[in-house]
């Protein structure tokens, strides 16, 4: 078993540390040097700085578009999660089977199946080509849901609610001090599988932004790889080492916020562990 885990590991960091030792290269080392080890010279910052550079710094811009759409959309998706979740695991209504027999459904769909349709629609109310094309499907996360109802069933005792109620509390009351607080665990958890799917969202904003200025970070970089494959021109500043250091760059937010969010994720399940 550890043996399998080990070699689970190296495949997972692989990639990753090629993409650390390439981005120190230059655009010549890069073909000349031994892919998993550094070439001549250490080119990091100075790859760092023509990224950061490069056609008048839009990799900044780029990099503020992810972070926005990223954090609405993954912060409004986990939200909506977590209210609806709890709605669905903890209320009565007419129609909660059928809702979450459609939430299931809902899940089995690829999200690429529904880029067209989505274009279309967003078309016809005029939004294309704007933030609100990438971040409205953002906001929608039915895996979100679905995890979040099967959490607040186990993780909100309904004894705790009933004595809320009965000491006159009201529901957004009873949502804000108690359920919350059990449910942040989850929370997290659905954040982070959003921050994510959020991040790395490439197909959609593809089909819906044609201004280079709105665009994220995997559409860029995308733009420039295409310009590496093609070749930049004679006399132009070689692309490749620009497309791996931008994409070891745009990795860093994705590693910090898994860091700083764990402890919330670890803490959720050593109490979930503990028979109440």
């Amino acid at each position: 078993m550890t043996g399998a885990m080990a070699l689970l590991l190296g495949y997972t960091l692989l990639p990753l540390v090629w993409l650390l030792i390439s981005a120190t290269k230059s655009n010549r080392t890069l073909f000349d040097s031994p892919g998993l080890w550094f070439g001549d010279g250490f080119h990091l910052f100075e790859n760092v700085h023509q990224v950061l550079t490069y056609q008048d710094g839009i990799y900044l811009r780029w990099f503020a578009n992810t972070l926005l759409y990223a954090v609405v959309g993954a912060g409004g998706a986990a939200l909506f999660a977590t209210l609806g979740g709890y709605a669905l695991a903890k209320f009565a209504f007419t129609g909660r089977r059928v809702v979450s027999a459609l939430v299931i459904g809902a899940i089995s769909i690829p999200a690429t199946a529904l880029a067209v349709p989505t274009y279309l629609l967003f078309s016809d109310i005029g939004i294309v080509n704007t933030p609100w094309a990438v971040l409205l499907p953002s906001l929608a996360s039915p895996f979100g849901l679905h995890l979040m109802r099967v959490y607040a069933a186990e993780a909100v005792p309904d004894a705790m609610l009933e004595a809320a109620r009965i000491d006159g509390a009201g529901e957004l009351r009873i949502f804000a001090t108690i359920a919350s607080r059990l449910l942040a665990p989850g929370f997290v958890t659905v954040l982070l599988f959003a921050l994510v799917a959020t991040w790395n969202n490439y197909f959609l904003p593809l089909i819906v932004l044609n201004d280079p200025e709105l665009f994220p970070l995997t559409v860029g970089l995308r733009q420039w790889d295409a310009l590496a494959q093609g070749g930049s021109g004679a006399g132009a500043t070689p692309i490749l080492p620009l497309v791996i250091t931008g994409s070891l760059l745009a990795v860093v937010p994705l590693i910090a916020s898994f860091l700083c969010l764990q402890r919330y994720w670890q803490s959720g399940l050593a109490s979930g562990g503990v028979k109440q």
